[in-house]
């Protein structure tokens, strides 16, 4: 059954609690990046103590923190261009 006049533009006034929602979610989004940042540092400190003590485990896991850790805040800075990016792409299939 074809649907032809079903459509969808979101609209940020169209429900109370817009506002409210956005701070929360901006919130949300800057304890990730605190948390990513403990990691990154965390992971820093692993790395150097593994090289100085030359613990090759120690090391190996401090350097993937801290890769881990840039790859979360490159996402976290991405999250509202890739979503809106798939949301636009979405729009044009028919």
């Amino acid at each position: 059954m074809y649907m032809a006049g079903v459509q969808l533009s979101p609209s940020s006034s169209a429900l109370p609690g817009y506002q409210a929602l956005q701070q929360f979610t901006d919130g949300i989004a800057s304890w990730a990046l605190l948390a990513t940042l403990a990691a990154f540092l965390l992971g820093a400190a692993l790395w150097a103590i593994g090289s100085h003590t030359q613990n090759m485990h120690q090391s190996m896991s401090g350097r993937r923190a801290v890769a881990t850790s840039l790859l979360a805040a490159v996402l976290i800075g991405a999250a509202p261009h890739v979503i809106n990016f798939f949301f636009s792409a979405g729009g044009r299939v028919n």
